[in-house]
């Protein structure tokens, strides 16, 4: 990890969850952190959270990342104020209830803008900052097993909709960026983790009743997260797949 020692990280999604335990990690180990959400006061909280020393590597910038001009505004300021970002962590989703077939379209325009179109902004203003630096960074998609091929929860569970074709975008995503990365002749890691049910605010209460402790915390998927940027620079982990022993789909 020594050759990410003060480089920057941005985490979407970072005010709770995978986001929040990513952001305790990476900062932990003398990286600094942007995180960027909606709920300024809960980022707010997590910097309280830090020690001391943690604290003065740890900035957040309120910012609904579904929206372009919001994510072009924040990649901004890191440049001016940070220098640029190094890694990238795409970890902000949503999910709404309803089947696909008769859920309301703001739904469903909600959940496309967050979890397809808002991976793109950042990835896009993430790149243009490490190629012009020339800098060997790092994008990590943080993905769902909802998007993995043959995913089939069965008819006694509620569809997941539109959140499932999202995901498995999200996979395409990660694959042709890799590609992409390679023909522009960069050193760019791209990582995908694809975890299964974690046991944060996106997950019913009464759906983590049911699964007990057949369930990923956040923390196992920040570690995921710090085991792809703890490999060296010739190594990438394309893909990593997280499920809590026991668990079905």
């Amino acid at each position: 990890m020594e050759r990410w020692q003060n480089r920057v990280a941005v985490i979407t999604g970072a005010s709770s969850g995978i986001g929040a335990a990513c952001a305790k990690l990476i900062v932990a180990a003398g990286i600094k952190v942007v995180g960027l959400a909606r709920r300024t006061e809960r980022m707010e909280s997590l910097k309280n959270s830090l020690t001391t020393e943690q604290q003065k590597n740890f900035y957040y910038r309120q910012c609904d990342v579904s929206q372009e001009q919001q994510v072009q505004e924040a990649f901004e300021w890191i440049e001016k104020q940070l220098g640029g970002t190094d890694i990238l962590v795409n970890n902000a989703g949503i999910i709404r209830d309803g089947n696909l077939v008769e859920m309301p379209m703001h739904d469903i325009k909600d959940v496309v803008n967050t979890n397809f179109m808002a991976p793109i902004y950042c990835t896009q203003s993430a790149f243009k900052s490490m190629q012009k630096r020339s800098f060997p960074g790092h994008l990590i998609f943080i993905n769902s097993t909802a998007g993995l091929a043959g995913y089939n929860p069965g008819p006694d569970y509620p569809s997941l909709n539109v959140y499932t074709p999202t995901k498995f975008a999200l996979n395409a995503i990660n694959e042709i960026c890799r590609q992409e990365l390679m023909t522009l002749k960069t050193k760019i890691k791209t990582t995908n983790i694809s975890p299964g049910w974690v046991s944060t605010e996106i997950v019913p209460d009464e759906t983590k009743t049911e699964l007990g402790d057949v369930i990923l915390q956040a923390d196992d998927v920040a570690n995921a997260v710090m085991y792809a940027l703890s490999t060296p620079p010739h190594t990438q982990v394309q893909e990593i797949t997280l499920r809590a022993v026991g668990e079905w789909y």
